[in-house]
């Protein structure tokens, strides 16, 4: 059979063949099944696999040449992550098979004992700054995004919803508080998580004050040993403090009842990184698009989307998603992919 000449071409044949040495070796492709739920950098992963630094970067430049994985910048950190499949280009059925195979991968479970502990040390540098900053934080937070930036958008977003007589909420990390009123204004219960003790303190000072006898404080860890659920799920400014968003997109979206919404109140992406010992974020924003994939991910319909321009360069995304009345996806089963 005479094939054109075009398919010989070096430019419309090395992008496969660089997929199926990608896809070669063993170690890379656990690398891609672990990249799967969250970004990693090149030390997280070089401690993950138990092996040296040299050899990650390796494998890393590798996938990254076919285009397996993607990269971004957190200060002075690279994350990497894996890279969508577009069917549509030369090799996009390909790499759309072979993270669908991957997907079938079974992790050891010292791999998996040792992601455990990267994000027990991530989740470590948050908790240790609440601790530290608790009095401060509000003030630290303003500088950035306080909630007298979206209030005003978050709450005209939030009440173009419509709940059921009622209906309740759930806020994740309450900082001090100064949400909760408006939440007790507009549903018949509001319980507020936070993990920090320091933190906690401080927003039931703010309630006590307030009056607010529909609000009800928990210390938790909102994503861990809980079987709280609500009509609204709110996270104001907390996903970045997070050590896996992709994974509490997913645990959260868990909390929502049948034909209710979570919001999300989050930084785009920015290269501001005083931000971490300021405020002490693990992540700096996030791209939209990663947001919308992670809920999707999680059984979530993207809905209307506020976007807020912000002085220093910083802007903010207010976004609503929505969980199906009826749905067949089983939360326990959601994969988001980071």
């Amino acid at each position: 059979m005479n094939l054109p000449l075009a398919a010989f071409r070096p430019g419309t044949s090395d992008m496969l063949a660089s997929l199926c040495k990608a896809g070669g070796d063993p170690l890379r492709l656990q690398i891609l099944r672990v990249l799967a739920n969250d970004s990693f950098g090149v030390l997280e992963l070089a401690k993950i696999f138990a092996t040296g630094q040299s050899g990650i970067s390796h494998h890393l430049k590798v996938l990254a040449q076919a285009g397996l994985v993607a990269t971004r910048r957190e200060g002075n950190a690279i994350f990497y992550r894996r890279s969508l499949a577009c069917p549509e280009v030369l090799g996009g059925v390909l790499h759309a098979a072979l993270l669908d195979e991957v997907e079938r991968l079974d992790l050891a479970a010292a791999v998996q004992q040792r992601i455990a502990e990267v994000h027990a040390q991530r989740a470590a540098v948050s908790r240790d700054f609440f601790a530290r900053m608790a009095g401060s934080f509000q003030a630290q937070q303003d500088l950035i995004a306080g909630l007298p930036q979206y209030r005003d958008s978050l709450l005209g977003l939030l009440d173009s919803i419509s709940f059921a007589a009622g209906a309740c909420a759930l806020e994740i990390g309450p900082g001090d508080g100064r949400f909760l009123p408006d939440l007790a204004q507009r549903f018949a219960e509001v319980i507020a998580v936070d993990n920090s003790p320091q933190m906690l303190d401080i927003a039931r000072q703010h309630c006590a004050a307030r009056g607010l006898e529909n609000v009800r404080l928990e210390l938790a860890d909102a994503l861990q040993g809980s079987s709280l659920s609500a009509d609204c799920v709110v996270l104001n400014m907390v996903l970045h403090h997070f050590a896996a968003p992709a994974e509490a997109v997913r645990s959260l979206a868990g909390r929502v009842k049948p034909g209710g919404s979570l919001l999300i109140t989050e930084l785009c992406s920015h290269n501001q990184t005083w931000a971490r010992d300021a405020c002490g974020d693990l992540w700096l924003g996030f791209e939209q698009d990663d947001l919308s994939r992670w809920a999707r991910s999680a059984g979530l319909l993207p809905e209307d989307s506020v976007y807020l321009g912000l002085r220093n360069g910083f802007q903010i995304q207010v976004r609503h998603f929505r969980l199906p009345a009826v749905t067949t996806i089983d939360s326990s089963h959601r994969k988001p992919s980071q």
